[in-house]
C-alpha cells in the first residue's frame, strides 16, 4: 500500500532529493480504515468535483456531497461552513474537503467553526505538514490555482498522513489553539 501511495506523489520541485527521501521514510500513514469524507465546492471548484469524487470513491471512501451541483454562482461560505460543521460534529469521521477557485474563501469559512482546522494545501509538503503538525481535519483546494492531478495527490497525502502525537510540541500547540477557540467562540 505505501509503495503505491509514493509512486503517485511527485517530489516537490523545491526540495533536494535527499530531504524528500527521508520525508517518505518518516511519514506516518493512517490505518486502512477509511473515514467518511465530507465534501463541498462552490462554482469555482465545480469543474474538479466529479474528478475528486471519483478519485475518492475508487479508493473505497464514502463521500457526503454537499454541493454545489452546477457552475451557477453560489456563495462559498455556505459550503465551507457546512463541511466544517459536519466534520466537527462527527466523532468518528473527522475529515472534509472543500474546493473553490483559490481555496482561500472556503478555508476562511471552514475555520469559522469551532474545532475545525482547515488548511489550504497545494502540494505534498503542505498536505503532509498540515496533518502531521496541525492535525488539520478539513482540506481546502484551489481549482483555479492547482492542477487536478496535484489535487488528487494532495488529497491522498491528507487522508493517509497521521498527526504526530509523540513529539511534545505538536499536541501542546493544538491545546493552545483550543484555548484560543474557547476564548473567541463563546
Amino acid at each position: 500500500m505505501l509503495a503505491s501511495i509514493f509512486t503517485r506523489v511527485s517530489k516537490p520541485q523545491f526540495f533536494p532529493s535527499f530531504l524528500f527521501t527521508s520525508r517518505l521514510i518518516r511519514t506516518q500513514m493512517e490505518s486502512e480504515s477509511k473515514p467518511k469524507i465530507y465534501f463541498a465546492c462552490d462554482h469555482g471548484g465545480f469543474d474538479y468535483k466529479e474528478k475528486i469524487l471519483e478519485h475518492l470513491t475508487s479508493q473505497g471512501y464514502e463521500v457526503e456531497d454537499y454541493g454545489c451541483h452546477s457552475c451557477d454562482s453560489v456563495d462559498f461560505p455556505d459550503y465551507g461552513y457546512k463541511v466544517a460543521k459536519s466534520v466537527v460534529e462527527d466523532e468518528e469521521n473527522r475529515k472534509g474537503i472543500v474546493v473553490c477557485g483559490t481555496g482561500i474563501g472556503v478555508s476562511i469559512a471552514a475555520n469559522k467553526v469551532k474545532g475545525a482546522r482547515c488548511a489550504l494545501c497545494y502540494d505534498y509538503f503542505t498536505a503532509e505538514t498540515a496533518r502531521q503538525h496541525n492535525n488539520v481535519n478539513v482540506l481546502a483546494l484551489g481549482a483555479r490555482t492547482t492542477g487536478i492531478e496535484v489535487c488528487k495527490q494532495v488529497i491522498d497525502v491528507f487522508l493517509k498522513t497521521k498527526h504526530i502525537t509523540d513529539v511534545e510540541k505538536y499536541p501542546r500547540r493544538l491545546a493552545k489553539l483550543a484555548e484560543l477557540e474557547d476564548a473567541e467562540f463563546k
